[in-house]
Parts: C-alpha cells; sequence; structure tokens
C-alpha cells in the first residue's frame, strides 16, 4: 500500500489530500495561502490533513505540488526585477515583439552577435559591452535572461554570457536555448525573461515547502506538476520554474479527470485570482501547439491548451460609470477581501469602515485597506515607492490613510506588481459571505464594504444598490456572467468549424447571447455548449450551477472538486521530453545541432541516429533524475523533403524523444 500526499498552492487557499494507492482520497484539508510566507499555509494544510487522516507523517511514500504562484504571478505583473541580454538581434525587436512591455521598464541591452540558421557565427560576441553592463547592472537585478539569435542551432554565445553572468554577478541566469528547442528568438527571448523573473519565487516556494515538510516528518521525495499536467523532481523545477506556469490548472485537469472519468468536457477552475478553462479530449487534455499564454504573454512553454482569465472569487470589483443604469465588472486584479483581513485586523477595519459609513459623502478609497508583504527582495525600488513602502510599515491601513496625493497611485501599483504590497478590497468572497454562501471569515465588515460600495451613485443619479444583500447578488451574478463568456471563449476557441472571427468576440456576439435565452420570435434561436462541464475549485458549487443552466449543459461538480489540484498532483505521470533538428546546410551535408555545437555527417540516416542517441539518453537521464520508475521512451520524426528534378532532397528534420514513467515512491 502507497501513501500519496498531494500539495496545491493557490491564490487563496492551500489544498492538501492524502490518497492511497491512486485509487482513494483517504483525507483532504484547506489552509488559508501565506503570501508572505505560502510554506507557512502548505505546513498548516498538510499538518490538518495528517490529523484528519490519522496516517504518520513517515508512511507517506510520495508527496508532489502543483502550484498557480507562477501563474497568478504573470496574471498580475508580479516577480523579481531581471535584465534582459539579447543578442544578435534589433533594438526596435524589443518593442514590436512585447519584449519591452514584459521588461516593464527593467534593464536590457541589445549586443552584436549571434548565430545563422546552420549554426555558423554570424557576428562575433560584443563581450566588451556585456561586460559593461553586467557591472552596472547586475546588482540591481534578481536574475538575467539570454537570447542570442538562432541559440537552438548553435548556444554558444549564449553559454558565454551565461559564464560571464555567473563570473560577474553570481545572479541565476535563464538562457533561452534551455528551455525550448524551438525556433523564434524574441519567443525564445520572452520565456528566458519571464522564467528569470520567476526563480527566486518559485525557489523560495519549493525550498520552504521541502524544509515544512521535513519538519513535520514527511521525508518523501517531492515531485511538482509541470505545465502539461507531468511530474517533475523540485530540482527541475527550480532550475526552469517557467515549466510550472499553468501547474495547478493542469493538475486539476488531471484531478478532473481521475474524479469523474469524462472523456469529452470542458473542465472550469475558479480559484482566488483565475478562473482556468481547458479541454478534455478522449480522456487527456488538450496541449497548446503555440505554447502557453498566460494573461499577455506567449511562451514556448509546453502546456496544456487552456485559457487563463483574471476571474476568481477575490477579482476586484469596479464600478461602471458608463450609462444610467450603472453596473460592475469584475477582475482581473486580485485583492484581499475585506472579510479576510478584517479577520487580521478587526477592532481597526470595523472602526474605518463605521466613520465611513457615518459619512455623508462616498469617499474615493472607501472600504480600501492596504498592508506590505513581509519578507521580499526590494532591490530596484524608486524614491516614491521606497518611501510609500516604508510610510506601510508592518501594519494594517485604510488606503486614504496611505496615499497622499495622486502620483503615489502609481508608486502603489508598482508595489502591488512587485508583491510588496496588498491591497483590500470588496470581492466575490465579500458577496458570498454578505448571501450567507460562506462563512469562513467576517461576514460583518464585508456587509459594511457593500453598503459603502452601493452608495456609489449611477448616471441617473440613482445608489448603485438599496442593500448590501443587493449589492452582493449583482456581483455574484456578474462573477457567473463572465464565468460563462470565460467558458464560451474556450468552447470557440477550441471548435473545429472554423467560425469567423475572434472568440471573445463570438462569445458575445448578440446572436449567441440572445441564444442562451431562447429567444423566440419571428426567429428561434437557440445557443450552448455541445458539452458537460467539470466545475472544480472550493467556490464552484456556489457559483456553478447557475452557470450550467445559462449556457444549457450538464455542470458536474465532482465530491472532492474543491481539492482535484492536489489530487491531480499526485495521479500524474513523469514525462521527459528532448528535441532536437537536423539540418542540411549543402548537398550530402547533415547536420546536427547539439548544445556542444553542430556536428556533421554524411548521411541523413547516420545523423538521424546520432541525434535520435542523444536525445534518448537526456530524456532518460532527466526522468531518473525526476524518480521515473518503469520508464518507456517514444520516438517521433518530422522530416521535410523538397522535389527537385525528380528527386526528394532532404531539408530539415526534427525529432522528440519522450520518457514516461511513474514517479518513484519511498518504502516507509
Amino acid at each position: 500500500m502507497a501513501l500519496l500526499l498531494g500539495v496545491d498552492t493557490g491564490g487563496t487557499y492551500t489544498d492538501a489530500v492524502i490518497m492511497r494507492d491512486e485509487h482513494e482520497v483517504i483525507a483532504s484539508a484547506k489552509a488559508l495561502t501565506t503570501r508572505h510566507d505560502l510554506a507557512i499555509g502548505v505546513g498548516e494544510a498538510v499538518r490538518a490533513v495528517l490529523v484528519q487522516s490519522g496516517v504518520a507523517a513517515g508512511d507517506i511514500g510520495l508527496a508532489s505540488l502543483s502550484t498557480t504562484l507562477a501563474t497568478n504571478a504573470l496574471v498580475e505583473g508580479q516577480g523579481g526585477r531581471v535584465a534582459l541580454i539579447y543578442i544578435g538581434f534589433r533594438e526596435r525587436d524589443l518593442e514590436a515583439h512585447g519584449l519591452a512591455a514584459a521588461l516593464k521598464g527593467d534593464p536590457s541591452i541589445v549586443l552584436s552577435g549571434g548565430h545563422n540558421h546552420a549554426g555558423a557565427e554570424a557576428v562575433p560576441l560584443d563581450e566588451d559591452a556585456l561586460c559593461g553592463f553586467l557591472a552596472e547592472h547586475g546588482a540591481g537585478v534578481g536574475g538575467f535572461a539570454v537570447a542570442a539569435q538562432f541559440a537552438t542551432r548553435n548556444p554558444a554565445h549564449e553559454l558565454r554570457a551565461m559564464a560571464l553572468v555567473a563570473e560577474l554577478t553570481g545572479r541565476p541566469v535563464s538562457a533561452s536555448h534551455q528551455l525550448s528547442a524551438k525556433l523564434n528568438g524574441p519567443k525564445r527571448a520572452m520565456t528566458a525573461v519571464l522564467n528569470a523573473r520567476l526563480i527566486g519565487m518559485i525557489d523560495r516556494l519549493i525550498g520552504r515547502a521541502e524544509d515544512t515538510l521535513i519538519d513535520l516528518g514527511v521525508c518523501a521525495p517531492l515531485m511538482v506538476v509541470r505545465g502539461d499536467g507531468a511530474l517533475i523532481s523540485s530540482a527541475q523545477a527550480r532550475e526552469r520554474p517557467i515549466e510550472t506556469i499553468l501547474s495547478g490548472p493542469a493538475a486539476s485537469i488531471v484531478g478532473a479527470r481521475w474524479l469523474t472519468g469524462a472523456c469529452d468536457a470542458l473542465v472550469s477552475d475558479i480559484g482566488g485570482t483565475t478562473t482556468d478553462v481547458a479541454l478534455l479530449q478522449g480522456g487527456r487534455p488538450a496541449i497548446d501547439p503555440a505554447g502557453a499564454r498566460v494573461g499577455p504573454y506567449r511562451t514556448m512553454v509546453e502546456a496544456v491548451s487552456m485559457r487563463t482569465t483574471g476571474l476568481g472569487g477575490d477579482s476586484e470589483v469596479h464600478f461602471l460609470t458608463e450609462g444610467l443604469v450603472g453596473g460592475v465588472t469584475l477582475g482581473p486584479r486580485r485583492l484581499l477581501p475585506v472579510s479576510l483581513i478584517a479577520m487580521d485586523a478587526p477592532k481597526m477595519v470595523h472602526r474605518v469602515l463605521d466613520a465611513q459609513l457615518r459619512s455623508t459623502l462616498p469617499g474615493e478609497h472607501d472600504g480600501r485597506f492596504v498592508r506590505a508583504v513581509a519578507g521580499q527582495t526590494i532591490e530596484g525600488l524608486g524614491a516614491r515607492e521606497t518611501t510609500l513602502l516604508e510610510r506601510i510599515g508592518e501594519a494594517v491601513h485604510p488606503l486614504g490613510d496611505v496615499l497622499h496625493n495622486r502620483i503615489e497611485t502609481g508608486a502603489l501599483r508598482r508595489l502591488v506588481e512587485r508583491g510588496l504590497v496588498q491591497v483590500s478590497g470588496i470581492t466575490p468572497s465579500d458577496a458570498s459571505h454578505v448571501l450567507g454562501l460562506a462563512d469562513a471569515w467576517d461576514a460583518e465588515a464585508a456587509r459594511k464594504a457593500l453598503a459603502l460600495f452601493g452608495r456609489r451613485r449611477t448616471g441617473a443619479g440613482d445608489r448603485l444598490a438599496p442593500t448590501p444583500e443587493a449589492m452582493a447578488q449583482m456581483i455574484v451574478a456578474q462573477l457567473q456572467h463572465q464565468t460563462a463568456l470565460a467558458l464560451l471563449e474556450a468552447a470557440f476557441a477550441g471548435e473545429d468549424a472554423g467560425f469567423d472571427g475572434e472568440p471573445e468576440m463570438l462569445a458575445r456576439h448578440v446572436l449567441m447571447q440572445r441564444g442562451l435565452g431562447g429567444h423566440r420570435g419571428l426567429l428561434r434561436i437557440d445557443t450552448g455548449l455541445g458539452v458537460p462541464v467539470i466545475g472544480l475549485g472550493a467556490s464552484a458549487g456556489t457559483y456553478y450551477p447557475a452557470v450550467g443552466v445559462r449556457l444549457g449543459t450538464q455542470m458536474i461538480l465532482p465530491e472532492h472538486a474543491g481539492v482535484a489540484n492536489a489530487i491531480g498532483a499526485v495521479v500524474g505521470r513523469v514525462t521527459m521530453r528532448e528535441s532536437g533538428t537536423v539540418t542540411s546546410p549543402s548537398v550530402g551535408k547533415y547536420r546536427v545541432h547539439l548544445v556542444e555545437g553542430p556536428m556533421d555527417f554524411g548521411d541523413a540516416e547516420a545523423a538521424m541516429a546520432h541525434l535520435e542517441g542523444v536525445l534518448r539518453a537526456r530524456a532518460v537521464a532527466a526522468a531518473d533524475a525526476a524518480g521515473a520508475v518503469d520508464v518507456q521512451v517514444n520516438v517521433s520524426r518530422d522530416a521535410r523533403t523538397a522535389g527537385v528534378e525528380a528527386r526528394e532532397i532532404f531539408v530539415e528534420a526534427e525529432m522528440t524523444v519522450e520518457a514516461v514513467g511513474r514517479p518513484r515512491v519511498a518504502q516507509g
């Protein structure tokens, strides 16, 4: 009998389950995610599930972690300060391909260097300029990203840049050729930037999680869920944290399949920060061929085909001022619910809310609070951000007391993006407490905050909502509406019928929306989803039944839906993929592109055989390092040829070797 521990750290809750032999859930538990130190929440959840199960910590044979931390950080624009070393490209590429936006003011340099398509050096690397850049910025960033032109054909310049970064700064460095074997330098550069931004965050999480498990007596090896649902070792995740984007959502799909046995369905997982929608086809999650997209960023990370929307139980509620009626919309930013922050500072929060309710005129910052997140690195802060952070200190404050002028709003936003500060305001979680759908936190504080929000005036001069209950119902209805739109968008994106238009436009089209209501007139319009929806997440049972009715489909809410991510974390498989390319730079020459540099052969099959041997060895070694047993190897080839004078000429071939095995379970 093997006992397996699965843990998922979400934006609001950390979940833990203990399973027996991947067949039975023995116990599950939740604890609040502790953003300032995620390991505290991990420890509380694991401690609770051990007590509930009666299992001894030393009997756990495998521990596995899935996390939405990387996903949430990218959606919310958080992460450490990084620098980009961009070799062999043009300065304007930074703007054209979104890299400047992703850097958000972090330093970058465009250097001479790079290789050509065949792997030969195009221009020598400008090492003098690189050394000057490192001397100037090495102390002010948490890590470096390196991307060189055609580095997947020859990574020599990336390797040299990495060596100089290590020698002159000692900072961690992410190289694009180590993250993807595909062409498209700007996209690889984006992936490297995001990986560098996440390294410190994921490293702290995994390191603290391992220490916490050992302190509790769990000595089993720790695995981490990758973005495609496969398992990797904790050491591998620390080196390549970008691969954990969509880790939590991928685990939820694996968990949904295990919980329901469904073959074809949409899986919708609502968390505190995001709603993640994916498609199960034939019992397997669809993989995004273009690379994982999270928020505004398209990466080259192989991951489940997932649409991630900034919509969750803790989404910010915005007042719509357009038109006479008024209304609300939600997200994409996450706020700390008022009902939750009131648990930490009850006297101050209630005193402030009561004073704001006594005021005859609504204030701009009514019902909003702010606090700093302890234990975060603060390098690279400007003077205004530093002053504001010092003013906030260690206490919870009303937001209006902290912001002295409008200019400081930008400084606050940057502190939030860096993960140094949390803002509290009303969220759907507060609405649920007001309506009696949840009772974990301070419902009275939520009621006061919603009363303040409902006092806002619409274009017609009326109050937005007459009571906190009416305000709460408006917020919940909006969450259900935006959830339905997210599901429709995912369905249109995965539809093979070839509709003309973007999924966002099609989901909102008047005919689609009228059809959901069963329009009857001169026209009869009926629309809806053609597959069931599996609803996951702690609040799915609260919000999703009405969504199923709205979309005219079966809404499956399985037992243990609230901990599906944690279940998926331990029922996955270790899967390692290694890819490589063979090109033909001239007739009769076949070039294998390797990390060590290009290698030429006089025969195509000899080149392919050598590449397969190298990739097979790497994939099996990576699977073994991840703790896999019973490893099976699959090889796929994609060769491209061209017809020339009635002959087939070899052009290029791509090969992928996949090593798959079960995670090794320690024997107690």
